[in-house]
């Protein structure tokens, strides 16, 4: 995986070697990112990443101008890769690791509001309908802000129940959710 552009363009992350993670594609991650420039300046804003993995999202994010990026992700090992990865671009000043369940992250009462987050949660973790809520009725998102979701066409029916809107865009076998406030 690498970084497509910015100022870290062409940098390599490493992808954890975990069966609990499936990282975004660079076709899924430039899809996002050609959509986001039309959409929302990103110089200077904050970002968070939920289900974070390698922070592919993120880091990308603060490659392409974010002032800082917060990332929560709660496996051990997949925590230490993300963390060799912020280290490797000597981001560490501009980011902060939540090591905690996405859940339980967003059932803070006082936390940052940020200009933009993505979840990307494994395919099959339905937890994200819950998170979502959480994420809008406790205000997480500044005005103005957006909030990606990546899910599987597999999950369509049940994600559209939950999230109550058809999916923005379809990218191979993704469906991207998209919600401004």
């Amino acid at each position: 995986m690498r970084i497509i552009s910015g100022k870290y363009k062409s940098r390599s992350i490493k992808a954890p070697n975990s069966k609990f993670t499936r990282p975004t594609t660079d076709l899924v991650k430039e899809s996002l990112f050609n959509i986001l420039q039309n959409r929302i300046d990103l110089d200077g804003i904050t970002v968070l990443d939920i289900y974070a993995g390698s922070g592919s999202l993120g880091l990308e994010a603060l490659s392409r101008g974010a002032d800082e990026v917060h990332f929560v992700e709660m496996n051990f090992s997949v925590y230490k890769v993300l963390l060799q990865n912020i280290k490797s671009l000597e981001a560490e000043n501009s980011c902060r690791i939540y090591k905690k369940s996405a859940l339980k992250f967003t059932l803070i009462k006082e936390h940052e509001n940020y200009d933009l987050i993505f979840a990307d949660p494994p395919f099959f973790e339905y937890d994200i309908h819950e998170v979502y809520k959480n994420i809008i009725d406790n205000g997480f998102l500044k005005d103005g802000g957006i909030f990606i979701i990546e899910r599987s066409i597999q999950t369509e029916k049940k994600d559209i129940e939950a999230f109550g809107i058809q999916p923005y865009k379809k990218i191979g076998d993704s469906l991207i959710y998209w919600f401004e406030k």
